[in-house]
């Protein structure tokens, strides 16, 4: 399901060409400003700051203050500056198949989710129509929390879920997915577990954006 390392890119975001007969329905990457403040928590991380400038004044510590404010701006910076290289080197696609999400700052490594193995996302509004769209799996995968990170839905260690970051028209990649994912779901998963229960064979994506 991994493929790590590769140098070309014969079709961007991609590990290779598209196979015949299956075409590409969307691409995007993360808003990186987007990304960072719910991702990395530069806000937060900001307040955080600004409380010891306060704290600092009151306590009337001038090199404190000073001190704080540099140590603040340095952090706060690094997080943008990462938030801006994940953004930069992710890719997320949706094809008639398949979900990939392109990723990795260091190490680039393709994550390819078949269709037929998601079976439902949950979508996190963060704006009018920005937001996260966390994917739920199918049955059990060797997808890791920290392989993922930080696309991986927060706080799902046990069993973790991929998510499309920051996105800046996740409703609209919500309504691509479920239409996708109900137009292949007739045939691979009656296919692929003709034994198994309408539970745990959903026709689509049911209660796709919640």
């Amino acid at each position: 399901m991994i493929i790590t390392e590769y140098d070309d890119e014969p079709v961007r975001g991609l590990p290779g060409e598209l196979p015949e007969g299956e075409t590409l329905l969307w691409q995007g990457s993360p808003e990186w400003q987007l990304l960072a403040r719910s991702a990395f928590f530069t806000r937060i991380v900001g307040l955080y700051f600004a409380v010891l400038v306060a704290l600092a004044i009151y306590n009337g510590s001038t090199s404190g203050v000073i001190a704080t404010i540099i140590a603040g701006a340095v952090g706060i910076g690094l997080l943008m500056l990462y938030a801006w290289a994940v953004a930069r080197t992710t890719v997320y696609t949706l094809t008639s198949r398949r979900v990939v999400l392109r990723v990795g700052v260091a190490l680039n490594m393709c994550i390819n989710l078949p269709l037929a193995k998601i079976g439902g996302a949950n979508l996190r509004p963060l704006g009018p129509v920005e937001g996260d769209l966390a994917l739920q799996l199918i049955g059990p995968h060797k997808l890791g929390y920290l392989v993922l990170w930080p696309h991986a839905r927060p706080w799902k260690l046990g069993n973790p879920q991929p998510m499309l970051r920051a996105l800046p028209d996740a409703a609209v990649v919500g309504e691509r997915l479920a239409r996708a994912v109900a137009a292949i779901a007739p045939v691979d998963r009656a296919a692929e577990a003709p034994s198994k229960s309408a539970e745990t064979m959903p026709a689509g994506l049911q209660g796709a954006i919640a």
